[in-house]
């Protein structure tokens, strides 16, 4: 179980002067692989990008759609396979590339190797809006030098994340990571929007970042064992790990109103609201893509 998610800002491009459709950018040449069984309960899972090559390991189906359109994984509905096929994938960018065009070069990839078909809806769902709570925000922004990750250059990313039934550590890259085992979640250099986001799983429902906070923060929040265990089984659920009936009694008599008291000892709550969010549908798609 790992709860990476990726997601890059849209790339508008310049129309030719003749006024015709540019060319949606492609990678150069891509290999895809199912992937390989960690073992023990285990899933490890990263992405690195170096400038050259893009290489996803143990993405599933779900998360490839995500990044490709941009969309978090609630917002995403298609076949249950979606979740539980895991692919590597191995690509080489075209000379130039910038990280804003990966987005529209993994929708062609999908296109084109799993014949990926979609639309669009609009759904109104519950959510948790993420807010600083009334004692107000207890946390101090990182400033933008402290931190930094020195060794890993700006055109560089690596992420990766691993998970069990003991706990998730995540890397999100460039400093900025989690770890949440032992009872307890510790963040290091994390935004509020990620903080909602790797938050999401572990919730029986979305999480929008609605704090205003645009800052990194480090930070520690603290659960119950049983807080603890009931989380570790939502985020197992969310991320397609089938769960034995036994695990699964640890949801009994449990609700976020555990997650919403933890939060507040940074200063943070969530509250219950509605909203309206885009939802993907996946129409059509191959369980297996087309030849390398």
């Amino acid at each position: 179980m790992s709860l990476i998610r990726w997601t890059t800002p849209a790339i508008l491009l310049a129309s030719s002067c003749f006024a015709q459709a540019p060319q949606p950018p492609e990678f150069e040449v891509a290999s895809i692989r199912p992937s390989t069984a960690s073992g023990q309960g285990r899933v490890n899972m990263g992405m690195n990008i170096d400038g050259a090559q893009v290489r996803c390991v143990s993405f599933s189906f779900k998360d490839y759609v995500g990044i490709a359109y941009r969309m978090k994984a609630v917002q995403i509905s298609g076949p249950d396979w979606i979740e539980s096929e895991r692919y590597d994938i191995t690509a080489t960018l075209p000379p130039g590339s910038a990280a804003g065009k990966l987005p529209d070069m993994f929708q062609a990839l999908l296109s084109d190797r799993f014949h990926v078909k979609v639309h669009r809806e609009k759904k109104e769902f519950a959510v948790y809006a993420l807010v600083a709570g009334k004692g107000g925000f207890k946390l101090k922004e990182i400033p933008p030098d402290s931190g930094a990750d020195q060794d890993e250059p700006k055109d560089v990313v690596n992420a990766a994340g691993t998970g069990s039934a003991a706990g998730v550590g995540v890397n999100l890259g460039h400093g900025s990571s989690y770890s949440f085992a032992n009872n307890r979640f510790e963040a290091r250099k994390l935004t509020m929007a990620q903080f909602a986001e790797n938050l999401e799983p572990f919730a029986d429902r979305p999480i929008v970042d609605m704090t205003g906070f645009n800052g990194h923060y480090d930070f520690a929040i603290d659960f119950t064992p049983e807080d603890f265990r009931a989380m570790m089984v939502r985020g197992a659920i969310a991320r397609g790990v089938v769960v034995p009936p036994e695990a699964l009694r640890a949801l009994d008599g449990t609700s976020d109103g555990a997650l919403g008291d933890a939060l507040q000892q940074v200063g943070l709550k969530l509250e219950s609201r509605k909203a309206p969010l885009d939802v993907l549908v996946i129409d059509e798609a191959l369980k297996t893509p087309t030849d390398n």
